[in-house]
């Protein structure tokens, strides 16, 4: 009798395979064009180093084909062309409520009317730091707008310049977080097909839960200094301005925001960058002093050029991953893991993948976690919120460590950047678990989103 033979395998595993092995040698090719460019240059160039490799790869092996390089790159440098324009028209915004003397008037009507009230001034003041990275979805704006004037009031309070530094790390990282711009959360819902709509609750309620937390727990000891030479050391405020002349501007804007949705069929609907311009427009008309607009806009531009750059370059990578099926591999991988191992690392590679890939993190791993966990009947916007937060600790780790860096410079704070990260564990540890929590319990807390 003849001995059985083993079957061979089929011709659609051995396809599999192959192809499994031709990914994976484009992601192999990846990883390496980014860790050998991150030794020379921007994690922006490093990143677009990896996407030209991959684009490149993958012709190699015929996935795209080689005439197609050029047009995967090209269209993928469009796919967050709402995002930038976002950017640039909020932070030309912001920075006409700032050139004017809003952000001084605001900050020294503070010290001036609650300096002897300690909690109502911190929980005022990091609304103040809030409002610019919420608007723009960028925490590094919050800093350049704000920072510098809410440092010298929270070291009025007599808080060190360590604390102060957490304090403008945490609350500015939230404020990229908190709606209605939550650019980690364009970036998963424009790769996954998911709506950006009921975010504004799951995203705003841990996000002023948690700053009125950082601020209480970090700033709470402290010996009130001079707060008249606090003010002194601020830019003037120009003759004229009033709390109309901040109010109105964000008053237009916010209405604007409120008016198609309470008259649906009778105002048409304005996308944020044409709201912000038109608020811009505003403010520019009431400022008490003249505002060279196109020396503003200019120069706000050339601050915004790394962060638009990383937009861009973070969209080419996104097309190129996807045509490849680097990210498909990366799916399988998420899904692939065990469950509850996938919640405990998820502290570790979200804030990780940030500090390596800034927005990138959002692309690479947002996406495919957010698949994962819709298909297992969690709320994807809910989770997706959840992870926001995570993301907003990544950009306090190195090689990046792009708001760490700035709140420092901000705080005027010369010490180690190990010593500032220490400052900032408690809230660390508090944000992490909130929001790994809202990822783990997601279909429950669902009744946030409207």
């Amino acid at each position: 009798m003849a001995e059985p033979r083993a079957c061979p395998p089929s011709s659609a595993e051995g396809e599999v395979d192959s192809l499994t092995v031709q990914v994976g040698i484009i992601l192999l090719v990846m990883v390496a064009a980014y860790g050998l460019t991150k030794w020379k240059f921007s994690v922006e160039l490093s990143m677009l180093a990896t996407a030209i490799a991959g684009a490149l790869a993958g012709a190699v092996v015929g996935t795209p084909h080689i005439t197609q390089v050029a047009r995967h790159l090209v269209e993928g440098s469009f796919t967050y062309l709402d995002a930038v324009l976002i950017f640039v028209t909020a932070t030309i915004f912001m920075e006409i409520v700032n050139t004017s003397g809003g952000v001084t008037y605001i900050v020294q009507g503070i010290i001036r009317r609650f300096g002897r009230q300690r909690i109502v001034m911190l929980l005022l003041l990091m609304l103040v730091l809030l409002v610019p990275g919420a608007l723009t979805g960028a925490g590094s704006v919050s800093l350049l707008v704000v920072g510098a004037p809410v440092a010298l009031a929270l070291t009025a309070l007599g808080i060190p310049k360590g604390k102060v530094s957490a304090i403008l790390f945490i609350v500015a990282g939230l404020s990229a977080v908190a709606p209605p711009v939550n650019i980690w959360a364009m970036i998963t819902c424009a790769g996954t097909a998911i709506p950006y709509v009921g975010f504004n609750l799951p995203l705003l309620v841990p996000v002023l839960l948690l700053g009125s937390f950082t601020v209480l727990f970090l700033g709470w000891k402290g010996k009130p200094g001079n707060l008249d030479g606090i003010m002194a050391e601020m830019p003037p405020v120009p003759a004229g301005m009033s709390w109309w002349r901040v109010a109105l501007p964000f008053a237009v804007f916010f209405g604007l925001i409120l008016a198609y949705r309470l008259w649906p069929f009778q105002i048409p609907i304005m996308g944020l960058p044409l709201q912000f311009v038109i608020a811009a427009i505003v403010a520019l008309l009431v400022s008490p002093n003249r505002v060279n607009i196109f020396r503003l806009s200019l120069d706000t531009l050339k601050r915004l050029l790394p962060l638009l750059s990383t937009m861009i370059i973070v969209g080419i990578l996104q097309q190129v991953m996807t045509t490849t099926g680097v990210r498909g591999l990366l799916s399988f991988a998420v899904i692939s893991t065990p469950l509850v191992l996938l919640f405990i690392l998820l502290p570790i590679i979200i804030p990780v993948s940030e500090g390596i890939l800034t927005y990138g993190g959002a692309a690479v791993l947002g996406i495919p976690l957010v698949w994962f966990f819709d298909s297992l009947g969690l709320h994807a916007t809910v989770a997706l919120a959840g992870m926001s937060l995570l993301w907003a600790l990544g950009d306090g780790l190195p090689p990046t460590a792009l708001i760490g860096r700035l709140s420092m410079m901000m705080s005027k704070n010369e010490g180690s950047y190990r010593s500032f990260l220490k400052q900032t564990w408690v809230p660390w540890v508090v944000i992490t678990i909130v929001g790994v929590l809202m990822v783990v319990f997601s279909k429950e807390l669902g009744f946030l989103v409207v």
